[in-house]
């Protein structure tokens, strides 16, 4: 395999891993970005924590989706992640799109 190669496989990848991420934002409520990792989270508990005079974070996730093109599987139940850098989270704007109000849905 020679580097071209390996490189639009990684494109390859990181494109549908993209698309995997627009198809399944929606699902979710926050948005949860750590120094190695972006995630996509339902419930997120953030505790600042502190041992030693050392000051990390604590992020505990459920229902959580994994922005990793190397993972196989990356809807995950419950996540533990422990950094030592900031923890960026966001709630998600929900859309005003509801398709259960559409004249068109089935009741």
């Amino acid at each position: 395999m020679s580097a071209e190669d390996l490189e639009n496989y990684e494109t390859e990848m990181e494109l549908q891993l993209y698309r995997e991420y627009r198809d399944v934002v929606g699902l979710f409520t926050y948005v949860v970005e750590t120094e190695r990792r972006f995630y996509l989270a339902n419930s997120v508990d953030l505790q600042v924590r502190s041992a030693a005079g050392e000051v990390f974070f604590e992020v505990t996730m459920s229902d959580a989706w994994v922005w990793d093109v190397y993972r196989p599987a990356r809807f995950v139940k419950t996540v533990r992640v422990v950094t030592f850098k900031d923890v960026n989270v966001e709630e998600l704007a929900k859309s005003e799109f509801d398709p259960t109000k559409s004249a068109d849905f089935p009741r």
